[in-house]
């Protein structure tokens, strides 16, 4: 079976099993996931997820978690994330985990076409090393038949 996503494939097997947080979209079957892991928030756009998809189309789900203090569950501010494909802004998701009145994240569905760089990054209001933002992927591949 030919890897058809970004991320080392496993030699054992045709699925392959959870090696850690990574910015690729890995592949297993029909199934497609990212996962960015908890990213530093930062003033300026830190990429949390940037791949490239092969020949299939994708369609799934993304959620973005606004940035969070892991230990003080009143803390948290603003973030804007982005998602560019192919160098093009197709969404922009502002999420305020500051306001217990908003929610601290967002999931909205994604179809993403063939051959097409993903790249979702997100800027916060301030920068901490201590706040963490997350991003994440889970869906569906469709390959031509």
């Amino acid at each position: 079976m030919a890897l058809l996503g970004g991320g080392a494939g496993n030699p054992v097997g045709g699925g392959g099993s959870f090696t850690g947080p990574a910015e690729q979209l890995e592949i297993s079957g029909d199934f497609g996931y990212a996962y960015s892991g908890p990213i530093n928030i930062s003033t300026s756009a830190a990429t949390h997820l940037d791949f490239t998809t092969g020949n299939y189309t994708y369609m799934g789900e993304l959620t973005c978690s606004g940035q969070i203090l892991i230990g003080t569950e009143t803390a948290g501010g603003i973030s804007i994330f982005q998602v560019l494909f192919n160098g093009v802004e197709v969404l922009r998701l502002k999420i305020d985990s500051k306001e217990e009145t908003s929610p601290s994240w967002s999931v909205i569905p994604l179809l993403i076409p063939a051959y097409t760089e993903v790249i979702v990054q997100a800027d916060s209001d301030y920068g901490t090393s201590d706040y963490k933002t997350c991003a994440s992927l889970l869906g569906m591949v469709y390959r031509d038949r």
